[in-house]
C-alpha cells in the first residue's frame, strides 16, 4: 500500500520490546510502514532462491544467505495485535514473533482476497484488481464474491498480473500451493497462486505434512506457499479470545512447530496473514437495509461491513456522501473513488480497474460496521469479528523468518 499506513504502536512482540500489553490501536497515521508490506514477502523470497530481477526489500536475502527452499505460511485472521491474544495458547508463535518478527503492512481493504492476490502477485491491490471481498463487475449490476468466484469472469482477464510463483517456476524453481482442497481450481486460485502445483490439504495436520514433504522433495531450489483458515473462521463466528479462537490458535501453534521441526538444514519458513479482526459490538452495527436514508441514491452495494463500495445512480454521488456523513458521523470516513485513489490507499490503479471500487467510499473507524442484513447472506450480519479497514489491529501483520 502507498498510502496512509499506521505506525507500530505500544510493544508488540518482537523488535526487541516486550509482550503488548495495550488494546490494539485504531488510530491511523501516515508514518512509517512497519516493517515492509504484504506484497515485499514473495520477491523477497525470490530474490533468495536466485531468481533473477527479483527485488529484496524485506532484506532477506543476507540472513537466509544458502538456503534453498522456502516455505510461506499464510495464517488467515492472524493479525499482529492478535499475537499476545493468542499466546497463552501458541507459545510456539509467542516466542517466534518476540525472537524473529516483526510487523507488516497488508494493505487497503485488509480482507482476505485482497490480501491472498497481494501476496501471490507481489503488487499493491489497485494493480492487481482484486480490491475486496465483494466488488461490482463494471458495466453490471453484478457483485462478485472474490471466495465463490469460479470462472466468470476470467480470472486470468480479472486478475492480469503475472504472479511470484509463475516468475519462480521461469526460473526453474519447484513451486507447489498448499491450501484447502475445494479451493483448487477456484478463480481466486488462479488469481493468486497460479504457477503452483495445487496439493489439497484440510486442517493444520495435513497442511503442515503437505508442506514438509512438497519442501523436502527433489534437490533443486524449491518453494512452497501454504494457506490456514481456521483462526479467521472462528474469530468471525466467536470473536477473538473466544474459547474455539483459542483453540484454533493452538492449533496453529501446532502447526507451526511441526513445520519448523520438518525444516531442511537449507530451507526457511516465512509465517504471515492476511489481515487482523477485531470484535464489533451490536450497538457499533448500522444497517444499510434498514435505513432508507442509507439507500437512496444508491444503486449498487459491496465491499464488506468495515469498507463499503457504493454505486451511485447517476448525478446521486455528492447526495450519497452526505447523506452518509450525516447518518455515520464519527463512525466513519466517507469519500469519493477519486480522494481514495489521489491519496493511494489502494496504489496505482489503472483506468480498467476504477470501476470494481465504489463512487463512493465508506471506511469504518474504531470498532463500527455497516450491515446489510437483506441483500448480503444473513450470517453476514451476524459475525462476531470483522476486518476490511485501516485500523492498525485490522491491518498490521507478523512476519516470522525461520531458518532450518
Amino acid at each position: 500500500m502507498t498510502g496512509p499506513v499506521p505506525p507500530a504502536h505500544g510493544h508488540p512482540p518482537g523488535g526487541g520490546g516486550p509482550a503488548l500489553d495495550v488494546a490494539p490501536p485504531l488510530t491511523i497515521l501516515a508514518s512509517d510502514q512497519a516493517g515492509g508490506r504484504l506484497a515485499d514477502v514473495l520477491p523477497s523470497a525470490l530474490a533468495v532462491l536466485g531468481v533473477p530481477d527479483s527485488p529484496d526489500p524485506l532484506g532477506l536475502a543476507c540472513a537466509l544467505a544458502g538456503v534453498r527452499r522456502i516455505a510461506v505460511l499464510l495464517v488467515d485472521g492472524l493479525g499482529w495485535y492478535q499475537v499476545p491474544t493468542a499466546a497463552p495458547y501458541a507459545p510456539t508463535l509467542a516466542g517466534l514473533a518476540a525472537t524473529v518478527g516483526r510487523p507488516i503492512i497488508a494493505g487497503f481493504p485488509s480482507t482476505t482476497p485482497t490480501s491472498l492476490v497481494t501476496l501471490g502477485t507481489g503488487v499493491a491491490p489497485g494493480a492487481h484488481g482484486v480490491l475486496g471481498f465483494t466488488v461490482r463487475v463494471p458495466g453490471t449490476d453484478r457483485v462478485l464474491t472474490h471466495t465463490d468466484w469460479a470462472a466468470d469472469p476470467p480470472p486470468l482477464r480479472w486478475q492480469p498480473v503475472p504472479t511470484q510463483l509463475q516468475r519462480a517456476r521461469a526460473a526453474g524453481v519447484t513451486t507447489t500451493v498448499v491450501s484447502r482442497p475445494e479451493f483448487g481450481g477456484s478463480g481466486l486460485t488462479l488469481a493468486a497462486n497460479r504457477g503452483g502445483d495445487f496439493r489439497g490439504a484440510a486442517g493444520a495436520d495435513e497442511v503442515a505434512a503437505t508442506m514438509v514433504a512438497a519442501l523436502s522433495a527433489g534437490d533443486g531450489p524449491t518453494l512452497v506457499s501454504g494457506y490456514h483458515a481456521d483462526l479467521d473462521r472462528h474469530g468471525h463466528l466467536s470473536g477473538v479470545d473466544s474459547g474455539p479462537w483459542r483453540s484454533a490458535a493452538a492449533e496453529v501453534d501446532m502447526l507451526l512447530a511441526r513445520l519448523v521441526d520438518g525444516l531442511p538444514s537449507d530451507a526457511a519458513l516465512l509465517v504471515t496473514a492476511d489481515h487482523g479482526q477485531l470484535d464489533i459490538p451490536v450497538a457499533h452495527r448500522f444497517d444499510l437495509d434498514t435505513d432508507p436514508r442509507l439507500r437512496d441514491g444508491v444503486q449498487v452495494v459491496a465491499g464488506e461491513a468495515r469498507v463499503r463500495y457504493l454505486h451511485a445512480r447517476p448525478g446521486a454521488v455528492d447526495d450519497v456522501v452526505a447523506a452518509w456523513s450525516a447518518v455515520l458521523g464519527d463512525a466513519a470516513r466517507v469519500r469519493t473513488r477519486g480522494e481514495m485513489v489521489d491519496t493511494g490507499w489502494f496504489g496505482p490503479v489503472p483506468e480498467e480497474h476504477l470501476g470494481r471500487i465504489g463512487d463512493v467510499v465508506v471506511t469504518c473507524n474504531d470498532t463500527y460496521a455497516v450491515m446489510a442484513s437483506r441483500t448480503e447472506r444473513p450470517m453476514a450480519s451476524k459475525l462476531v469479528a470483522y476486518h476490511g479497514a485501516d485500523t492498525a489491529a485490522e491491518l498490521t501483520v507478523p512476519l516470522l523468518v525461520v531458518r532450518g
